[in-house]
């Protein structure tokens, strides 16, 4: 990655970035392979079961039909698990990403239980991030999902969410791309200052909530992911072989909206490729070369084939015109930090859950 993706990166006296000595310096805290990590995730498994014994479900996964999810439900399942499956249809999903949820649910044999956006609401919600010019658009959505999961484990009284994050191809950091997945106060600036209704039906928690959910209710989340060596690539031809699972042209593209964020927005409006991110995630987990990831940047951002169907189709979900979405686009570009946020809150919090997993005393 260099300074002309990311503005706030720096580099040391041997050319090395932060974002790698970040990668560095979390990697042995977060990431376990060969034995060790056969021995920590055989530990936390049983601690699962243990947990759930006598109840319907023993863990909870949220699925959206991408790879990382779908893994996690086939590796849920092969671990003996008893999952419940969440699906957080926020009005966006492609066909492809409906059929795989399907497909893959069904050879597994786990229950799903959906929750259907108000879209109204959330429509005014995702249109004020466009109107606040920030690079955020997807905030909402991650916001959500995550707080979906918080209240059905406690709701359901299931002690365990899996998460599909896992720090091999996932541990890039840049604020000035995507800041506030876990910042209520600042998805709720963006909203009272572009909308200016208050948000009713949407799914949110607040620290106190997740001190809560954490504390209280005693719910974790866990990465099973970081307890293997996942190789996404292995992965993809895993599931394709043994679920029929489609793949669909790139990270997060199971959504119509964020196919177009990413594919056109983000480079368009604000000069970021996220592929970066993604490539770098991969060269740093030892998955691709750089030569391979330069490859990679080669080829088009956003292949035409989506381009035209997604842009008619998203001007027209918005009730945008061509002129109104261009006003968007030639808009002053601003950051999360010209809205109310806690941004210097979260970064503690980072730093300490940091600290207590360095130590074993919180889950990976």
């Amino acid at each position: 990655m260099s300074d002309e993706h990311d503005p706030d990166i720096d580099f040391d006296g041997d050319g090395l970035c932060n974002h790698c000595r970040r990668y560095d310096e979390l990697c042995s805290s977060r990431v376990f392979e060969g034995q060790d990590g056969q021995d920590r995730l055989d530990e936390l498994i049983a601690k699962i079961k243990r947990t759930g014994k006598n109840k319907e479900y023993d863990c909870i996964i949220g699925v959206s039909g991408g790879v990382d999810s779908t893994y996690l439900a086939y590796l849920a399942k092969k671990l003996g698990l008893r999952p419940l499956a969440i699906h957080f249809d926020n009005g966006w999903n492609s066909n492809l990403a409906v059929k795989n949820i399907e497909k893959v649910l069904t050879k597994l044999e786990i229950d799903l239980h959906t929750y259907v956006i108000d879209w109204p609401e959330f429509k005014s919600l995702q249109l004020s991030f466009l109107h606040a010019s920030v690079p955020d658009g997807e905030i909402p959505t991650d916001h959500a999902i995550d707080s979906l999961l918080w209240q059905e484990a406690s709701k359901r009284k299931i002690k365990y969410i899996l998460s599909g994050m896992n720090f091999a191809t996932e541990s890039l950091s840049v604020p000035s791309w995507a800041y506030g997945h876990s910042d209520w106060k600042y998805i709720k600036a963006i909203h009272k200052k572009f909308c200016g209704e208050k948000l009713k039906n949407f799914p949110y928690y607040t620290f106190f909530s997740l001190f809560y959910y954490n504390f209280i209710k005693n719910v974790r989340i866990v990465s099973i992911l970081n307890y293997i060596n996942y190789d996404k690539d292995e992965a993809m031809k895993v599931l394709n072989k043994e679920l029929n699972w489609e793949y669909y042209g790139g990270k997060h593209y199971e959504s119509i909206y964020t196919r177009f964020f990413q594919g056109y927005i983000l480079p368009e409006k604000f000069n970021i490729d996220k592929r970066v991110g993604h490539l770098s995630d991969l060269i740093n987990s030892g998955q691709i070369s750089k030569e391979e990831a330069k490859n990679r940047l080669k080829e088009p951002v956003y292949p035409d084939k989506y381009f035209l169907e997604d842009y008619q189709y998203v001007l027209k979900k918005f009730d945008l015109s061509k002129d109104e979405f261009d006003n968007i686009l030639k808009a002053e570009i601003k950051s999360f930090r010209d809205y109310p946020n806690s941004y210097n809150l979260v970064q503690f919090m980072r730093k300490c859950i940091n600290v207590l997993r360095k130590y074993n005393l919180y889950p990976k």
